[in-house]
């Protein structure tokens, strides 16, 4: 699912119960990860939940690879937190990735002012440079 119709989606939906609903959904979608990849290193640290972030490289064009990440959580509505964040961020180069701004994505959609402030901090844990930056597993 692409950002784009994540963002249509919510729009259709008025009420917030509903659009938490759809979030939770959304993050049921995600494939799920080797268990394998539910180590320290794939951690993402000082989450309330436990998050698990893993990235892959592939392909190496003029732009150099292309970044793809898969992930899980604990907790519903942050599984479907980083099921946004993929849409925002899998399948594209890392330099693209540096330049997008998944907090704008969020407040946006209007999620930001209604996530809690722990979740507010996560999500931008998340989407930080280090997760690109660091080695693929």
């Amino acid at each position: 699912m692409t950002i784009d119709e994540i963002i249509d989606n919510l729009a259709l939906l008025d009420e917030w119960d509903d659009r938490y609903r759809y979030v939770i959904e959304i993050g049921r979608s995600l494939p799920p990860i080797e268990e394998r990849d539910r180590n320290q290193a794939n951690k993402v640290q000082g989450c309330a939940s436990q998050v698990w972030l893993t990235t892959k490289l592939s392909g190496n064009g003029p732009k150099g690879p292309i970044m793809s990440f898969a992930g899980d959580s604990d907790a519903h509505i942050v599984r479907g937190l980083i099921a946004i964040l993929f849409a925002i961020y899998s399948g594209k180069h890392a330099s693209e990735i540096l330049t997008t701004d998944a907090v704008e994505v969020f407040e946006r959609i209007g999620m930001r002012e209604h996530l809690t402030h722990n979740a507010r901090m996560d999500s931008a844990r998340w989407s930080n440079a280090s997760n690109v930056t660091r080695a693929p597993q």
